[in-house]
């Protein structure tokens, strides 16, 4: 293995077992959550890889916060322009738009 491969690896084994430390403790520790998140983003900055699409919609790209504690998000679907999903932050107010093109075809294909 490749010395760049080798790095990708290690920073894929710290990412998950950063998440998993956070999905356990989002609830009655939101800000060491938080602070896991952060560095989740902070690894794949340094590593130079992408966050793993399992995590994505999970974490707030701009402040770290994890979006398993209560309250740290909202979700709304919204249909004008194309249909996508809007969750936005509660602690910094960022917003990600998610495309939900696909779900709306399936729909239509078995109605």
């Amino acid at each position: 293995m490749t010395h760049s491969g080798e790095v990708r690896r290690i920073a894929y084994d710290r990412i998950t077992r950063l998440m998993e430390f956070a999905k356990r403790h989002a609830a009655e520790r939101p800000e060491l959550a938080r602070e896991a998140g952060r560095l989740i983003l902070r690894i794949c900055r340094k590593a130079r890889i992408r966050l793993p699409a399992a995590y994505k919609r999970l974490i707030c790209r701009k402040c770290g916060m994890l979006f398993y504690v209560p309250g740290s998000f909202r979700v709304r679907v919204r249909s004008r322009r194309s249909t996508h999903v809007v969750i936005t932050c509660a602690a910094c107010g960022h917003v990600k738009r998610i495309p939900a093109i696909r779900e709306k075809r399936g729909i239509r294909a078995k109605g």
